[in-house]
C-alpha cells in the first residue's frame, strides 16, 4: 500500500544519448518526455492509466505545465522523479514533480520542478467529466496526505520579466 503522507517516488530513468541538444546537456523537450514518463507511472497507482482508459474511457489531459530547469542534466544521467498532490476536487487535480539526478542510487541534486494542472476527460464525448468515485476517493486521501509536506518555493510562480529595473 502506498504512504499517503510521502510523495510518490517513481523507478530511476535513464537520459538516453538523442536526447541532448547542441548545447551538450538534456534538450528542454525531454525535461517533458521525463516528467510524462513519470506521472504516467506514479497516476497509474491510482486509477488513472492506459488500461482504465482503454476499459471505461477515462483518461487526463494535461491543461496547463510549468518547468523550472535549476540543473543541468547529460546523456548517461539517472534521475528520479517524484510527484506530490497539491489538491484536487470533483474533476481537477494540480500536483508537482521533482526530479533529481541519482549518483549511487543517491539523490545528488534537484534538475527540475513542473507543476501540473490536469483535467479528468471522457474520452468518449471528449469532455471534462467527474473522476470514477474509487478514483476521486484516492486522490482526496493523497491530497490530504500530502498536505503537510513542504511546497518546493517554484509552485505558484507567475513568469514575466517583472517591472523594469528588477530581476
Amino acid at each position: 500500500m502506498t504512504d499517503l503522507s510521502a510523495p510518490i517516488v517513481t523507478p530511476e530513468q535513464l537520459v538516453l544519448d538523442g536526447w541532448t541538444d547542441h548545447n551538450g546537456h538534456l534538450n528542454m523537450a525531454y525535461y517533458h518526455v521525463i516528467f510524462d514518463l513519470a506521472a504516467d507511472m506514479a497516476l497509474a497507482e491510482f486509477g488513472i492509466s492506459p488500461e482504465r482508459a482503454a476499459t471505461d474511457g477515462r483518461s487526463v489531459f494535461t491543461v496547463e505545465a510549468h518547468i523550472h530547469y535549476l540543473r543541468e542534466l547529460n546523456a548517461g544521467d539517472r534521475v528520479r522523479v517524484s510527484l506530490q498532490v497539491l489538491a484536487s476536487d470533483a474533476k481537477r487535480l494540480h500536483y508537482v514533480q521533482t526530479m533529481q539526478r541519482v549518483v549511487d542510487g543517491e539523490c545528488k541534486f534537484v534538475a527540475a520542478i513542473t507543476e501540473n494542472l490536469v483535467l479528468s476527460v471522457d474520452l468518449r464525448t471528449r469532455r471534462v467529466a467527474p473522476w470514477a468515485p474509487d478514483v476521486a476517493e484516492r486522490l482526496a486521501a493523497l491530497a490530504v496526505g500530502h498536505s503537510a509536506l513542504p511546497v518546493p518555493r517554484q509552485v505558484g510562480r507567475i513568469m514575466g520579466l517583472g517591472r523594469p529595473g528588477q530581476f
